[in-house]
């Protein structure tokens, strides 16, 4: 399932593998939001370069546009 999140004034697609997770959805802008205020300076780099994020279980795979730059962070 596909659906957009709206996060730094920009529009990201977020795929999710379960059909109604409203409840990962929240949480990823949790997470996104904590991270970008308390996180380290890498952290803070992938998620001002967000163009997609994976949703699978309680895990969220954030796309970067530097492919380097991806990673897998928790959810809960």
């Amino acid at each position: 399932m596909r659906t957009l999140i709206s996060f730094q004034n920009k529009k990201i697609p977020v795929y999710i593998a379960e059909q109604n997770n409203k409840k990962a959805l929240d949480k990823l802008g949790e997470v996104l939001n904590r991270k970008l205020s308390t996180g380290k300076n890498a952290l803070k780099g992938s998620i001002r370069s967000l163009i997609s994020v994976e949703i699978s279980g309680s895990e969220a795979t954030l796309h970067t546009i530097n492919e380097k730059d991806t990673l897998t962070i928790s959810l809960y």
